[in-house]
């Protein structure tokens, strides 16, 4: 069975995703990492050259070619990745978790890297950046909320986060 993380830019999917790898052994792919590699450009040089539709399509394809080729990895998506085309559908047949984070540590995370992040990269304080993950949060919850299991993440570290999955695994 497939484990898939999902969740808004920041929360953790990614390194949480190679700690769940090392412990269980499964395969770990990381679907931007796995779109840049296989197109030679990175995400924001994507969402700049070619726009956000095909980008979209372009993951959407991605992670239907993943999840049909893979039935034992972990895999962690794009922050908007179940929000489009039929993606949802095919999380859901995987044990998903939505690694779910409050706007303010997601702020204060995202405030320091927001440059690699295309839809971030002209937010210039904290207080911007709160607002505009609260609209954002607001329009994915509801994709975000139909993982399998839902991980609050505040105020737990990288190794404790990871355990409690691995533990909701059985």
């Amino acid at each position: 069975m497939n484990i898939v993380l999902l969740g808004y830019m920041g929360c953790g999917k990614t390194t949480i995703g190679k700690i769940i790898s090392k412990i269980t052994s499964k395969k770990f792919i990381d679907l931007d990492s796995y779109i840049e590699s296989t197109t030679n450009q990175t995400i924001s040089d994507l969402f700049y050259s070619k726009g956000e539709i095909y980008f979209r399509k372009l993951e959407s394809d991605t992670l239907k070619n993943i999840m049909a080729k893979h039935d034992d990895i972990v895999l962690s998506l794009g922050g908007g990745t179940p929000c489009y085309s039929n993606n949802l559908s095919l999380i859901k047949s995987s044990k998903s978790f939505f690694l779910k984070n409050s706007i303010n540590i997601l702020s204060e995370r995202l405030i320091n890297i927001n440059s690699s992040r295309p839809i971030l990269s002209n937010i210039k304080n904290v207080r911007t950046m709160s607002d505009y993950i609260a609209k954002h949060l607001f329009e994915r919850n509801h994709y975000y909320n139909q993982a399998s299991n839902i991980i609050q993440c505040d105020f737990k570290d990288q190794d404790e986060i990871a355990l409690e999955i691995i533990g909701l695994l059985d």
